[in-house]
C-alpha cells in the first residue's frame, strides 16, 4: 500500500481512541500499512497510560466513549501539551463540532468516514505543525554533560569525552527530540545501525560514557517495549 505521510522525516506516531474495537483494529492496520506507527487504547484511562510513557505526533479520538467521552480527554491533554487532536464521531450536529474545536482539537471528522480520508486530514495537520516547530538546539545539555549535535562532540564539564562515530549518530538522534521517546525502529534507520540490536549494543556504549550507573541510567533512559529517551535538562 502506498504510504501517506510525508509530513516528517519520519513516520509518525499516532495515539488511536476508540472503544469499538471493530473500528480500532481497522484503523490501526490502514494506518501503518499507510506509513505511520500506531498505538490504540479502547479507553480513556488506557490512552493517559500510554500518553505518560510516550509521545505523539497526534491523537485520533472518539468522542462518544463510556465512563469518559472524546471531549474530556481532549480538553484533559489540551491543558498540558500542543499536541494535535482529531475527533472522530457518530455525532454530526453543528454544535458538537463547534464544541470540539473549542476546546482545542485540530480537525472534527463525522463517521462514517473513508480511511483514506483520515489519513490525508492526518498528514495535513502535521504538515502544518511541522512547519511551525522550532529548530532542535543546536547544544544539548543534561547533567554534567553538553552535547553539540551538529559537531558530534560531547563535553562533561568542559572536558571532551570521546566518542565513536557510531555513537555520536546515535546521541544526534535522541538529541533532535529530548524527552521523547525514539523507537529503536526510528534509531536503526536514521543511524545507519541497520539493526534493532545494534541500537541496544550503541546505547549500552553510551550508558557507560555518561551514567554513574549503566544499569540503572538516569540519562539514557529506556521505555519498555518502545525504545529509548534523551532526558536533557
Amino acid at each position: 500500500m502506498t504510504e501517506l505521510f510525508d509530513a516528517l522525516d519520519r513516520p509518525p506516531h499516532l495515539l488511536l481512541v476508540d472503544d469499538d474495537d471493530r473500528i480500532r483494529d481497522l484503523l490501526k492496520r490502514f494506518l501503518t500499512q499507510t506509513g505511520a506507527r500506531v498505538s490504540a487504547a479502547p479507553d480513556a484511562q488506557s490512552a493517559r497510560r500510554l500518553l505518560e510513557s510516550m509521545d505523539f505526533d497526534l491523537l485520533i479520538l472518539d468522542v462518544m466513549m463510556p465512563i469518559e467521552d472524546g471531549f474530556s480527554l481532549a480538553e484533559n491533554v489540551r491543558r498540558t501539551s500542543k499536541v494535535p487532536i482529531v475527533l472522530l464521531t457518530a455525532r454530526g450536529m453543528p454544535e458538537d463540532r463547534i464544541r470540539g474545536l473549542s476546546i482545542g482539537a485540530d480537525d472534527y471528522v463525522p463517521k462514517p468516514f473513508e480511511p483514506a480520508e483520515l489519513a490525508l486530514r492526518i498528514n495535513a495537520i502535521l504538515r502544518r505543525t511541522a512547519s511551525t516547530r522550532s529548530e532542535p538546539p543546536e547544544i544539548v545539555t543534561f547533567g554534567p554533560f553538553a552535547f553539540n549535535a551538529a559537531r558530534g562532540e560531547l563535553q562533561r564539564e568542559g572536558a571532551a569525552v570521546r566518542l565513536t562515530e557510531a555513537e555520536a549518530a546515535m546521541l544526534r538522534v535522541l538529541a533532535t527530540r529530548p524527552g521523547e521517546v525514539i523507537s529503536r525502529e526510528e534509531l536503526a534507520k536514521r543511524t545507519g545501525a541497520g539493526l534493532e540490536r545494534s541500537v541496544d549494543v550503541q546505547v549500552t556504549r553510551l550508558r557507560r560514557k555518561v551514567e554513574v550507573d549503566p544499569r540503572a541510567p538516569v540519562f539514557l533512559q529506556t521505555v519498555r517495549g518502545v525504545g529509548y529517551k534523551l532526558a536533557a535538562d
